[in-house]
């Protein structure tokens, strides 16, 4: 695991581009803080900070082919490596290591850029070709590990985070107000976009091909397989997930360092564990965390499941400093962020990185195998047919005042079944529909019906269950869950793995219909079935519950203060909302006339990253206090 960043075509040589690749690698220094390493030459810099995970002692990077001309820096894990290196020996290449990242030069001198789709992995790269002097990056398929990168004049810069960007000349970075309405609708900013204007984010499943002569090109290598008709029973479907899942688990598990898992005692992750147990003859170490709330606290649910699947457990129990938590938090990430949830993973990241290097994870399977309510809810709510009439009705609703009780439902009926889910998943932005955005800072941003709309259109077929599934997994699932785990777990130097996003298992499950993984009556049919006796019975029988923080109570106590204080917004938010719709909802919010939990928080962490990047937190590394925390470590 690395952090990779450089440059190419920039007419910078010599001790300047030393000196740059240093200053962008050093600002990632928390995602590999065991080595370094550089490449400058005639037109390209390539660098990394590395978090030893195979091949320790020998694997250091960049890493060349036989005669020099290729070199790479790579960030990720590649899991059929092994495979790939015998092939690659039969073909007569000589290896200098043992590490996944050597297999990438090799792989690249007979295939070329297309090598990517022999790869299986969560991964970004950067090969530089100085037989064509030519770059080619790449990122792993559902946007496991994280790349962004700006076209300059003759040249192009990229980094793992933003921060990289920023050491390398923040003079080119201005804060994208588009962006910004794209934060407040979603609680991230989603790809290709950044929060800064001229910079972006590599989509996974993509290629980014750079030369001096034809500039840049982006090229998709995988389209995700769309459902098919059925040529297995379901009990072969059974019998096959469940080799694909035993599979992928197995491939992850590979280290040369500490390695364990993080255990909420919810479906996936109680799967996670229970196939590693399988591939492991000593016991597993699993971590989770809780709060003190009761209604916050699944450490007594993960401890129970971690009895009986016979792990070494820890967990932790927290009342943390919730204001230095919330400022730590807001500014880990190299963009705006939202998701309150980071809390909870940045504390498991946090307890799991005390005692090993590598933990995997359960994310993904909620989008992959159907497990969010909201999926059986919009199911439930198909259109009645009525669209005129709920057209009207819905125009009449946005004429009425926000406090009119049913408004919300009536402009509801007007949407389409999309623009539904879309309501699920997206906050209103415009003033009419109840947003906060300044008019004049909304530009092309529209209603909330409209905010998916691309990426149905591009999928919408007959199985609508399937086509939310697909606009999570391209849409929530990198920007904001993979993103999540990635700046939480890196911000203490942690790797972690994601085995429920397995391209075999992603590509197997992406042709099962929608309703054999999700009805109006249960989630995750499919699923269910396959590890119904791998996992406890009382994981299969539990509701679905979030990775939740109890926002409610900190907002009327340790966090009142902010909201309070949202009433004026300062000068960096009065950039961007509407002064008197804030006071609005702090207003409902206080006296409890509805819940406006969600934009709260994204304003106040809005406010707190822009306040941060004034204060010229983005060139270095997340400042990571010692939090102090009243907590209980607890082991079986």
């Amino acid at each position: 695991m690395c952090g990779i960043a450089g440059f190419a075509g920039c007419k910078i040589s010599g001790q300047d581009a030393g000196n740059l690749l240093r200053a962008m690698c050093d600002a990632v220094a928390h995602r590999g803080p065991d080595d370094k390493g550089y490449h400058v030459a005639d037109g390209v810099a390539l660098g990394m900070r590395r978090l030893s995970i195979i091949d320790v002692a020998g694997g250091k990077q960049p890493i060349y082919n036989e005669d020099g001309s290729i070199v790479v820096v790579f960030n990720g894990e590649i899991y059929n490596h092994n495979l790939l290196r015998r092939q690659l020996e039969a073909l007569g290449h000589r290896f200098r290591t043992r590490c996944d990242t050597e297999v990438l030069v090799h792989l690249y001198e007979d295939e070329g850029a297309e090598m990517v789709q022999r790869l299986h992995g969560m991964f970004v790269f950067a090969i530089w070709d100085s037989r064509n002097r030519s770059l080619t990056i790449a990122r792993d398929h559902t946007g496991m590990k994280p790349i962004s990168y700006m076209v300059l004049e003759g040249g192009l810069v990229f980094c793992s985070e933003l921060r990289s960007l920023w050491a390398f000349k923040p003079d080119l970075l201005r804060v994208s107000s588009h962006a910004v309405m794209q934060y407040l609708a979603f609680g991230y900013v989603p790809h290709p976009a950044s929060i800064f204007e001229g910079a972006k984010k590599l989509p996974p499943g993509c290629l980014l091909l750079w030369s001096v002569d034809k500039g840049v090109e982006i090229r998709n290598y995988w389209i995700p397989p769309q459902p098919q008709i059925l040529t297995m029973n379901e009990q072969e479907l059974i019998q096959e997930l469940r080799i694909k899942l035993d599979a992928a688990v197995g491939s992850h598990m590979e280290s040369e360092v500490p390695l364990g898992a993080f255990l909420s005692g919810g479906l996936d992750s109680s799967t996670v564990v229970a196939l590693m147990t399988r591939h492991r003859t000593g016991r597993v170490r699993t971590f989770s965390i809780g709060f003190a709330e009761q209604k916050y606290d699944e450490s007594s649910v993960a401890r129970t499941v971690a009895a009986q699947l016979g792990t070494d457990h820890t967990d932790l129990i927290v009342r943390p400093d919730v204001e230095r938590m919330f400022e730590a938090v807001a500014t880990m990430f190299d963009e705006p962020f939202a998701d309150s949830s980071a809390i909870p993973t940045f504390l498991v990241a946090q307890l799991a990185r005390g005692a090993v290097t590598v933990a995997l994870s359960g994310d993904g399977g909620d989008e992959l195998f159907g497990g969010y309510t909201r999926y059986r809810e919009i199911l439930r709510r198909r259109n009645s047919g009525r669209f005129f009439l709920n057209k009207m009705l819905a125009s009449f609703g946005l004429m009425l005042p926000h406090i009119f009780p049913g408004r919300n439902r009536l402009v509801d009926l007007g949407r389409t079944l999309w623009g539904r889910y879309a309501a699920t998943v997206v906050q209103p932005v415009r003033l009419d529909e109840g947003g906060v955005a300044r008019s004049d800072q909304l530009g092309g941003t529209v209603y909330i019906a409209d905010q998916l709309h691309d990426y149905f259109t591009k999928i919408m077929g007959e199985d609508f269950a399937a086509a939310m599934m697909q606009v999570d997994l391209d849409t929530y699932l990198p920007g904001d869950i993979l993103t999540k785990v990635d700046r939480t777990s890196m911000a203490v130097s942690l790797e972690t793995r994601v085995p429920l996003l397995d391209v075999d298992l992603v590509n197997f499950m992406l042709q099962v219909p929608g309703y054999l993984r999700v009805t109006v009556d249960g989630s995750k049919r499919l699923f269910r079935r396959a590890v119904k006796g791998l996992v406890p019975d009382s994981v299969l029988m539990q509701p679905k519950r979030g990775f939740e923080v109890p926002l409610g109570s900190w907002f009327r106590g340790p966090l009142r203060h902010r909201i309070e204080a949202l009433r004026n917004p300062s000068v960096n938010l009065r950039q961007y909302v509407d002064t008197r719709a804030v006071k609005r909802l702090v207003f409902e919010h206080l006296i409890g006339r509805r819940d406006h939990s969600g934009m709260l928080w994204r304003l106040m962490v809005l406010d707190s990253w822009l306040e941060a990047l004034n204060n010229g937190y983005l060139g270095r590394p997340p400042v990571l206090p010692a939090l102090s925390y009243d907590y209980d470590v607890r082991g079986l």
